[in-house]
């Protein structure tokens, strides 16, 4: 167990790392400014699947133009991609949230800058997956054709769920409850209905756990090798349930508001093997919803610290950057952000794997 002397002192190291990050963020804005003109020099530049599985069903359609029975795959994984000329030998991997797909860190609502395109600006090499099930990831339909077929009872249909406009407002923090808005919050509501666009139905809840997104994340981290995965929400976990199979590959994780938390009280041996960054924004003790994950990773942080890794929790107010909704790579200042953020992978992954 470490005595108080050693953890008042790694306490104090920690908040003198806050104030010089954000001192640093602070003087990152002529940099930034740079980063957002000029053309985009881009060396390579695709898209891929990984992982899924090939399943027989007899219920593929219902319609007499296409045969019902054969073989389909599913559960795999879209990665589109982009890496720079002069990249950096460390990559970005960013998995989207709940009922949304990889478009999350793409151009904002309003029209700037995603996270996507300033990391690539940045020098990383920038991956952006669409979740198994989700997006131009396949969904297994079969479920439902066999109800429709009178094969399988109506109870046997698929849990499926779409977050509607009232319900987002608050569980994203632009506001109390919907149509009221929090004091300095920096999301671009006058663009709201861009995000409305961008939302998708969510078929989560049908998926086992792990999520098939978490072993395809597996295979994409031994693919790449190096690669920080930045998870937000819904997919908070997922990088956690990843390393849990294999770190090979995973150079660091940032989680952007995760909505869990692995167990302080379970197995933290991959957790040690990594830094780990999880970040929160503003108004988060506002929210029933959020202030309960909060602590729930604030105890995950500090069990993991103790088992010797190298986790931090940071809510941006903290450091000075306020105003912050849980779609803070959207919001106004989504690019200060995100500088903040590669400050940290410069300051500790980077660091860790020299």
């Amino acid at each position: 167990m470490r005595d108080p002397a050693s953890l008042a002192g790694r306490l104090c190291c920690t908040a003198l790392l806050a104030f010089a990050l954000a001192s640093c963020v602070s003087q990152t804005t002529s940099d930034r400014a740079a980063g957002l003109s000029g053309p985009l020099s881009i060396a390579k530049q695709g898209s891929f699947f990984i992982g899924g599985r090939d399943v027989h069903s007899d219920t593929l359609s219902t319609l007499p133009n296409y045969a019902a029975s054969g073989t389909v795959t599913v559960d795999q994984m879209y990665v589109h991609y982009q890496v720079p000329v002069g990249a950096k030998p460390l990559s970005l991997t960013l998995i989207h949230g709940c009922c949304l797909t990889g478009k999350t860190w793409e151009t904002t609502p309003d029209g700037r800058m995603g996270w996507e395109e300033y990391f690539v600006r940045r020098g990383y090499p920038t991956y952006v997956i669409d979740q198994s099930d989700r997006g131009r990831s396949a969904a297994d339909i079969s479920a439902i054709n066999s109800v429709k077929l009178g094969r399988t009872p109506p109870s046997q249909l698929p849990t499926v769920f779409a977050a509607s406009h009232e319900s987002a407002w608050s569980i994203f923090r632009f506001g109390p409850k919907y149509p009221e808005l929090f004091t300095g919050e920096q999301f671009p509501v006058e663009a709201q209905a861009g995000l409305w666009q961008q939302m998708v139905p969510d078929w989560s809840a049908s998926l086992p756990t792990p999520n098939p997104t978490v072993p395809a994340l597996s295979q994409l981290a031994a693919k790449l090798g190096d690669t920080v995965l930045v998870s937000h929400s819904q997919a908070g976990i997922y990088p956690f349930q990843t390393a849990a199979i294999s770190t090979r590959g995973i150079a660091g994780i940032v989680a952007v508001e995760p909505a869990e938390c692995p167990s302080p009280t379970g197995d933290l041996t991959p957790y040690t093997k990594m830094p780990i960054l999880v970040l929160f924004g503003d108004y988060v003790e506002l929210s029933p919803r959020w202030a309960p994950r909060l602590k729930a990773c604030r105890a995950f942080v500090a069990a993991t610290d103790r088992a010797g890794g190298h986790a931090a929790l940071v809510r941006l107010p903290d450091v000075g950057i306020r105003g912050n909704t849980h779609m803070m790579m959207q919001d106004r200042n989504n690019l200060e952000v995100a500088d903040w953020i590669l400050k940290w992978i410069d300051t500790h992954v980077v660091a860790s794997a020299s």
